[in-house]
């Protein structure tokens, strides 16, 4: 391939067009009409888009928008001496101040957003959540165990009907089945929900927290510690020690603080001495006055003197 045939196949930006470079001020008029008279700053940069097409860029003085230009956008026709506008725009420059980029409500929702009486729709697909009962137990519609089941539901069915003027949930439903076997909820978390979760507290309350590293022992010897129900019970717990950091709150058995039940166990208050040297109570015989000498009066059989008064 010859340089001439790539140097015409190479994009080429053509000089400016003198006439629409000296349309500075019809530029200006036009930014000002678009904005308002004061805003629009000096004139920075001209730019040629392509035959007799130039935009003129000046600096904007509006409160917010730093960096920021009005871009304007004049033209000329061919063999024509007047210059006419094009488009007028407000555009970022390379040092502009811009808002962050959008994202949908459901993935810019924070824990700690929602407030008294705001509902949070799940989505019917959630991939935290699965079905609390599917069905696939469930007999075969010919079979002889399958029109058993119709036939109690049905019964079962009628009688509820005649206890409860409430509208009666199908039998056949998800939601009835969970209430029916105490559950009460049509879905329940799955792998993936319990997964999230397990990953967003052992973050909080984990053994890789500055709090965990620095404790004497870890939450599953705490006696503050309260087991979890299901398959979360491995690894987590609940801390009811009011005045640890984490009261109140799921943990990870590997997490741990000062509050631990053995870290400091407070010693036990001594046993007072008894001052006397022995407990055992010595008995002594009442005699007569003016008898004398030396009476057997000790439980052992000793004598002790008593003498005269």
């Amino acid at each position: 391939m010859s340089a001439a045939t790539t140097r015409s196949r190479t994009a080429r930006t053509p000089a400016p067009d003198r006439l629409c470079a000296e349309a500075v001020d019809l530029a200006r008029a036009a930014a000002e009409e678009a904005a308002a008279p004061g805003v629009v700053g000096e004139h920075v940069a001209l730019v040629s888009e392509g035959d007799r097409v130039v935009t003129h860029y000046f600096e904007s003085k509006e409160p917010g928008y730093r960096g920021w230009r009005w871009a304007v956008t004049v033209a000329r026709a061919s063999r024509a001496k007047n210059v006419t506008l094009d488009e007028t725009v407000l555009l970022p420059g390379s040092d502009a101040l811009l808002a962050p980029e959008w994202v949908p409500w459901s993935e810019r929702l924070r824990p700690g957003d929602m407030g008294p009486g705001d509902l949070l729709p799940t989505e019917a697909e959630d991939p935290r959540l699965e079905p609390g009962w599917t069905g696939e137990d469930e007999p075969l519609p010919n079979s002889a165990v399958s029109e058993v089941s119709q036939e109690l539901a049905a019964l079962a069915d009628v009688e509820d009907a005649e206890l409860t003027a409430l509208p009666v949930t199908s039998r056949g439903s998800i939601a009835a089945v969970a209430d029916e076997l105490g559950t009460r909820r049509a879905r329940v978390l799955s792998r993936y929900g319990l997964r999230l979760a397990a990953d967003r507290w052992d973050e909080e309350f984990g053994a890789r927290t500055p709090m965990a590293q620095a404790a004497p022992a870890s939450c599953v010897t705490c006696a503050f510690l309260v087991p979890m129900a299901g398959s979360l019970k491995q690894a987590f717990g609940v801390c009811a020690n009011e005045f640890a950091p984490a009261d109140g709150r799921v943990v990870s058995l590997s997490y741990g603080c000062g509050g631990h039940s053995e870290a400091a166990v407070m010693p036990k208050t001594p046993k007072p001495a008894h001052a006397l040297d022995t407990m055992r109570v010595d008995d002594y015989t009442l005699r007569p006055a003016g008898d004398s000498g030396s009476v057997p009066d000790r439980p052992d059989g000793s004598t002790e003197d008593l003498g005269h008064s």
